[in-house]
């Protein structure tokens, strides 16, 4: 079964995380059909926008982590390298709409969105050191070019959810809006980018990008390398059984 909708909306291709029961939490064949979605969209001429959202009431939950323990590799085709690839790589606008849990690779992957809107229910987080290893995405170089070093920091370190409104004003979103009308608003301006000029379009796009995209290359790499050294940590096992386990974890014995 597949957990990734797709549909055809004129120039606009949706794509839907659609595991509402787990409120959207992604597996490795979830981000397979993510980076197919994307893929498939970016060489259909007809489509000229991306819409990507959530089914039910997440945007979603980050990584699975069930689906993660039971061997989850950053060197599997289903893993996220081949979606994050895709994501930093598309030449057509991205726009996201975001309500509920945004947690992890759920906050991270809107930095490669050109238009994010949240509705006012959305909550952000980035916990990955909080889990024992190291932010992914290319964040640590996108955070802090978009709302600073310091917000960056904060955000990363302490790993502690913000809201919508905060992702706003620190500059890390378009726009906040009522839950009932995200949908509506999101579409409505993607819309508008379809009916621009598709060439100038990508080409804005593409020179937005392009000061940033060395920088986005190395981090991935080095955000992969470190990721790889810490999964199998003492600290970041502790963590995945303290999550499991709905315990607070014990990093006491560590250094």
């Amino acid at each position: 079964m597949s957990h990734i909708g797709t549909h055809r909306d004129g120039a606009i291709q949706r794509i839907e995380l659609n595991r509402p029961e787990k409120k959207n939490a992604l597996t490795r064949e979830m981000y397979s059909q993510l980076a197919t979605a994307i893929d498939a969209a970016e060489a259909d001429a007809a489509v000229r926008v991306m819409l990507l959202h959530g089914a039910g009431d997440a945007f979603t939950a980050g990584n699975d982590l069930h689906d993660f323990i039971a061997g989850f590799t950053l060197d599997d085709a289903g893993s996220p390298h081949r979606f994050l690839r895709s994501i930093s790589h598309a030449a057509k606008p991205i726009v996201a709409a975001v309500h509920g849990a945004a947690i992890g690779i759920g906050t991270t992957m809107l930095a490669h969105c050109d238009l994010v809107f949240a509705a006012e229910s959305a909550r952000f987080q980035l916990p990955f050191v909080n889990l024992g290893i190291c932010p992914e995405a290319a964040s640590s170089v996108l955070l802090p070019a978009l709302v600073g070093y310091a917000r960056a920091t904060e955000l990363i370190l302490l790993g502690e959810p913000f809201s919508a409104r905060t992702a706003r004003e620190i500059g890390f979103i378009t726009e906040v809006v009522p839950d009932a009308e995200l949908l509506v608003v999101a579409t409505t301006a993607a819309r508008k980018l379809a009916d621009k000029p598709p060439a100038a379009l990508r080409a804005a796009k593409d020179l937005l990008k392009r000061p940033l995209m060395p920088q986005i290359e190395a981090a991935l790499a080095e955000e992969a390398k470190q990721f790889r050294a810490l999964v199998s940590s003492p600290e970041a096992k502790e963590a995945f059984a303290a999550f499991l386990e709905k315990r607070k974890p014990d990093f006491s014995q560590l250094r």
